[in-house]
């Protein structure tokens, strides 16, 4: 059989090793103070793991604490009923050989009694028994010496009968003291209710902090790995960039090297054709035959300038850099700061729902209104004005100002079309199709080809373009509407300006018959 020491130990938290205060118990069922625990999983947080000081059962994230009311409720009484002399070591006053705990003090006697003299003690009602205290001279009058039997309400004093009658008191409004003790008791249950309602609604606070602590800590995580990935592209394009600058560079030097090195040697030919000449000529002049000088035949103008100018100016044609071809590929930066211009702003994704009163009659949308799925079975849907007759589909959100990204997973469908339309598209014939007039923007995928088209103008996409996830992104007082590939590496695909009139809203278009495409979440 537990022993009362053995009870006593289980109302101890194994944190502190003191009685619980204000327990709470983790999902594993053990139980501490919530001071004490709370501080352990602060600790803990900083790890990035949860575990249960006791059994060590581990938690993803931090657990949520439960007020273990019963326990409460045990540790309340035990507190309130625990042996009075163990805590205060208050004796029996006529027991003088051994002390003896006492169990009540008589007011009158001022004296504290064990349960034997307690059982011989006067039971007149002068002799007024109480809890074991050993302020007993609290008990009685300061004035009348007498014990204080009433409670004046005016004056909130508890005071004795002669208080009453002869007394400052006299002719206040007074109770007994067990009737004004009952009504203080209950004003304090009524104060203690108000402030455990108090401290619920504060635990409750303090739980929605958290949660939005965890909340703000998983959103910082993503917009450092978002952050990091936009860097990390940068950082290749810019090196891809260096690399074809240098490369047109090198390749401009070695053309025009080239070039000056093949008129180097014509001229190093000349040179050695005019070196002969002059010997030969410094010959003739050197002789005293006349007969000789003169029947040598004239070489005309034998200093060809006309011919060395020609080479001086096709060197000059040919030999230097071509600044605008290096000046064009250096053009591509414009491209990689609209991208990081894009890329920087990195708000969370704008949450869309797919309007089920566009989509078209083979259109599926899911219950959650993210994922627009071909059907092979006409849906049947309601017939509205704003329903679309093709398997097309548009967001219930519009935008008509602000900067606004979404993201769109196409991996499951071989052929489709994602961009933005104004309200006001057609509905019925091909002029409602996206792409196909002058009131919608898109992304196309067809026959592995990738294309964009606004207004029946289609610009076709370099062939190794690949798009798994789509990011669609609008900055509105721009007039930009941009398309980016979100697989690795992330790239910009397009950028449309125009003078926006109308808001825009989300629109997929599915072709084909088959596939699905999902709006990405925001959590």
């Amino acid at each position: 059989m537990a022993s009362a020491a053995d009870l006593r130990e289980e109302l101890d938290c194994s944190i502190c090793l003191s009685i619980y205060t204000d327990p709470v118990n983790l999902r594993c069922g053990h139980n501490f103070c919530r001071v004490c625990i709370d501080r352990v999983l602060d600790t803990q947080e900083e790890a990035g793991a949860y575990t249960c000081p006791d059994c060590r059962a581990e938690c993803e994230e931090r657990p949520a604490l439960q007020r273990n009311i019963t326990l409460c409720n045990i540790v309340g009484s035990f507190l309130s009923t625990r042996s009075d002399q163990e805590e205060t070591g208050i004796f029996c006053t006529y027991c003088i050989h051994s002390p003896v705990p006492a169990a009540k003090s008589c007011l009158l006697c001022e004296a504290s009694l064990c349960d034997n003299h307690l059982r011989v003690h006067s039971k007149s009602a002068e002799h007024a028994l109480c809890d074991v205290t050993t302020a007993l001279g609290n008990r009685k009058c300061s004035v009348h010496k007498k014990i204080l039997e009433y409670y004046c309400t005016e004056d909130a004093a508890c005071i004795c009968v002669s208080c009453c009658l002869i007394g400052k008191h006299r002719g206040h409004q007074v109770e007994s003291l067990d009737e004004a003790f009952k009504k203080k008791k209950e004003k304090w249950r009524n104060i203690l209710q108000k402030l455990t309602t108090k401290r619920a609604e504060t635990e409750k606070r303090v739980q929605r902090l958290q949660e939005r602590r965890r909340k703000d800590q998983r959103k910082a995580a993503r917009v450092t790995e978002r952050v990091t990935a936009l860097f990390r592209d940068i950082r290749r394009q810019l090196e891809d960039l260096e690399k074809r600058v240098l490369s047109e560079i090198s390749r401009q030097e070695q053309r025009v090297s080239l070039s000056v090195s093949d008129l180097i040697q014509q001229l190093e030919i000349k040179k050695d054709e005019l070196s002969g000449k002059m010997r030969h000529i410094e010959e003739l002049c050197n002789m005293s035959d006349p007969v000789t000088v003169l029947q040598e035949p004239d070489t005309g103008d034998l200093c060809d300038t006309e011919d060395t100018e020609r080479h001086d100016i096709q060197v000059h044609d040919e030999g230097d850099l071509d600044a605008g071809l290096i000046s064009g590929t250096l053009h591509t930066l414009s491209d990689i700061i609209t991208y990081i211009d894009t890329g920087i702003y990195v708000q969370e994704a704008t949450d869309l729902l797919l309007d089920v009163t566009t989509a078209g009659d083979y259109v599926q949308i899911s219950g959650d209104r993210k994922t627009a799925s071909c059907s092979h079975r006409n849906q049947n849907h309601p017939v509205t004005p704003e329903r679309f007759e093709d398997d097309q589909v548009i967001s219930t959100r519009g935008f008509s100002s602000g900067r606004h990204y979404w993201e769109v997973d196409v991996s499951k469908s071989e052929v489709w079309r994602v961009g933005m339309c104004y309200p006001s598209i057609d509905r019925r014939g091909l002029q409602s199709v996206i792409g196909y007039n002058n009131k919608s923007w898109c992304l196309c995928r067809d026959n592995n080809q990738y294309t964009v088209r606004h207004d029946s103008k289609e610009i076709q996409l370099p062939g190794n373009t690949c798009c798994d996830v789509v990011r669609v992104y609008l900055d509105h007082e721009a007039g930009q509407l941009s398309f980016y590939s979100l697989c690795d590496p992330i790239g910009h695909l397009h950028t449309y300006t125009a003078a926006l009139t109308e808001p825009l809203h989300a629109t997929l278009w599915l072709g084909w018959g088959v596939g699905r495409i999902t709006i990405c979440g925001n959590s």
